[in-house]
């Protein structure tokens, strides 16, 4: 449903070692980096193939503190999501993220040695984007920006823009091409069907 290489900038660019902080950051700069240092923490906690499905429990946890899944999801589907019933909405966003989740876990154990430094902060009343770059091993700089929402007294992700593209924004186009040539109960049932190859894959890679 997404290029590959917009999915796996956007894995890097949360889930990326070590960090570099810029001197005037506030509080949703201090908020990713949170989140960072714990997938940095669970990685160190829980290495070896014998502990990769605890590994993954803990790192889905830190997601669930760090990204908005229901703001994505309300973004990602526009126009369609009015039209929702309030159980159509939770079914959702709760396929969508754990689709999401499932991905960036996935993808996780196959970065080491970039790095990430925070550029600049912009804070508009609830609304924050946090630039960063990515220097990769071959010193190429990808610039990614993480756009915030202040809800309560956290600051969480809505949305990932990578080199000008946005995440949302891409997974908008797919949504909406699937349901405009089908149905929305066809792509819940494209993602429901995504959901159960990804789990079989876990549940192999548990077996291992």
């Amino acid at each position: 449903m997404i290029r590959v290489k917009l999915l796996t900038l956007a894995l890097a660019g949360l889930l990326v070692l070590p960090l570099a902080r810029d001197a005037q950051a506030g509080v949703p700069t201090d908020q990713l980096k949170g989140a960072i240092d714990q997938v940095v923490k669970t990685i160190d906690t829980y290495k070896g193939e014998s502990k990769t499905m605890d590994r993954r429990r803990a790192v889905r946890k830190v997601a669930d503190e760090i990204f908005d899944f229901n703001e994505i999801a309300r973004r990602a589907l526009a126009r369609h999501w009015q039209p929702l019933s309030t159980q159509q909405r939770e079914e959702f966003v709760g396929l969508f993220a754990d689709l999401l989740e499932r991905s960036y876990i996935s993808k996780i154990e196959l970065y080491g040695g970039e790095k990430i430094v925070y550029s600049s902060e912009r804070v508009d009343g609830d609304q924050a984007t946090v630039a960063t770059k990515i220097i990769t091993k071959n010193g190429t700089d990808v610039p990614i920006d993480y756009r915030m929402l202040k809800k309560g007294d956290r600051w969480m992700v809505y949305d990932v823009n990578i080199e000008g593209v946005s995440l949302v924004s891409n997974y908008r186009t797919q949504f909406n091409k699937i349901i405009q040539t089908s149905s929305y109960n066809d792509l819940v049932q494209k993602m429901k069907n995504k959901q159960d190859e990804m789990a079989a894959e876990a549940a192999d890679t548990k077996k291992k």
